[in-house]
């Protein structure tokens, strides 16, 4: 068992979060999905704000992408592909694995199994697991695994947390319950953003993970032009970018559109969703996954656009931020998101263990940008360790890095996604991947190998 968890598990961050558990509601999940059938089943929204999909439930044991491919056709993925899909085992032989870092996960309900469930995972690819240290914020109920909000939002943190702990495995992981399921509009984010903001002026947390959203639409004012319900909500972002904590978002897996208020259907034209395309936060989208099995690509990445499609759009609520001015082309006078991406395709999905459902117990395979933004969080962590300080909110840097990628700079680890493959979802047009930004998957993905080492190298610059 492993127990080195981080440097930063000292007394007095151990302290901070034994005086969490008090105050407050909750909010449900935006990006992640598992949907309980083979490949046919279409894909439904939930009414939580979760972005994710899951496809495969309660298989005994993982498979391989070749086992996958023939009785699901699908691609389905182990940790283990993913370290080297995105170059991650040379930084585990320089000693970079999140030793000494704090990664924040933000869940409404949370799962009563997560521990365990996160010691088999470990156990079945070889990594060491770690301990995940709780807070339950405001009153949370006793789970009940009949009722699908809280399920819904357990298969989440699951795959929140063993997706942070795959890429990140020394990293500590503080994983938030909260006690409302979000869902559209504002119901359940004031208690996530008390949440963060309380972790954050305690210290604890270097980066946090959002697998959440609203469609901007949905907030009280919004058909008014009045965008105040948002922009009141940020104090916890504004707060992060002080302490420099980054914070990241899952861009949701509607494509260009999201859903409508009632959670049972998408807006029919182009929209976005809160909290990814606020300007203070990293909007992680979604990509699909080439890889035989030993996690070798078998050919470039393409945009998520299967069981679901990666979010990514102009704002309504928030002009163009300095940050996107050399993509101006692209975005206009609006924030566009996202910023960058990782796997997300339910086509290539990431194998999860979860035992919370007795009727589904076992192994799934889940998608969504719910993944990605976790997978993510696990980078930052890696790049705040490399760097010996946190690296902040990562978004100048991020489009610094892609600028120089644009002249050939391979030390940067920007890679480019731009076959020509596209985000349309529900009767919506979406955006190409093409050369440079986008708003289909941002300014691409990345070789974390190089970028880790490129962006602690920026945090310095400040």
């Amino acid at each position: 068992m492993h127990r080195a968890r981080t440097e930063r598990s000292d007394a007095a961050s151990t302290a901070a979060i034994a005086t969490l558990a008090v105050a407050a509601l909750a909010t449900a999940p935006l990006a992640g999905v598992t949907t309980a059938a083979p490949a046919a089943v279409p894909h439904t929204k939930a009414v939580p704000a979760i972005a994710g999909h899951t496809l495969v439930r309660g298989v005994p044991s993982p498979l391989s992408s070749e086992q996958c491919q023939a009785k699901w056709h699908i691609a389905c993925y182990n940790p283990l592909q993913y370290r080297t899909a995105y170059d991650l085992n040379a930084l585990y032989r320089k000693g970079i694995t999140g030793k000494g870092r704090t990664i924040v996960i933000v869940d409404s309900f949370g799962s009563p199994t997560v521990q365990h469930d996160l010691d088999v995972y470990s156990k079945q690819f070889g990594i060491p697991s770690t301990k995940v240290d709780v807070v339950k914020w405001g009153k949370v109920p006793v789970f009940d695994p009949k009722n699908p909000d809280m399920t819904g939002w357990a298969g989440e943190t699951t795959l929140d947390v063993e997706m942070a702990h795959a890429v990140a495995p020394d990293a500590r992981i503080v994983l938030v319950e909260t006690a409302v399921a979000e869902t559209e509009g504002t119901t359940g984010l004031p208690e996530m953003m008390d949440a963060e903001k309380h972790l954050i002026d305690s210290g604890v947390g270097d980066v946090i993970s959002q697998s959440f959203g609203a469609t901007e639409n949905t907030f009280p004012g919004f058909d008014k032009g009045d965008f105040s319900s948002i922009k009141k909500l940020r104090y916890a972002f504004e707060d992060a970018s002080r302490k420099r904590v980054t914070v990241l978002a899952s861009s949701g897996d509607g494509g260009a559109t999201d859903s409508t208020a009632d959670g049972k259907g998408y807006y029919k034209e182009r929209v976005n969703s809160w909290p990814s395309s606020d300007p203070l936060v990293t909007s992680i989208g979604g990509t699909q996954l080439h890889l035989n099995d030993k996690g070798q690509r078998v050919k470039p990445d393409s945009v998520y656009n299967d069981n679901g499609a990666g979010g990514g759009g102009q704002s309504h609520v928030f002009p163009r931020p300095s940050f996107q001015n050399d993509v101006k082309n692209v975005v206009g006078a609006r924030r566009g998101t996202p910023d960058v991406s990782l796997t997300a395709a339910v086509n290539g999905g990431a194998w999860v263990y979860s035992s919370f459902d007795p009727t589904a117990t076992g192994w799934d395979v889940s998608g969504g940008t719910s993944e990605a933004s976790p997978l993510f969080s696990g980078i930052v962590a890696l790049a705040d360790q490399a760097a010996g300080h946190r690296v902040g909110d990562i978004n100048k840097a991020l489009y610094d890095l892609s600028e120089r990628a644009s002249h050939h700079d391979k030390s940067t680890g920007i890679v480019d996604v731009n076959d020509g493959t596209d985000n349309s979802y529900a009767g919506v047009t979406g955006y190409k991947a093409v050369n440079g930004y986008d708003m289909a998957t941002g300014v691409g993905t990345v070789d974390a190998l190089r970028f880790v080492a490129a962006l602690a190298r920026a945090s310095h610059r400040g």
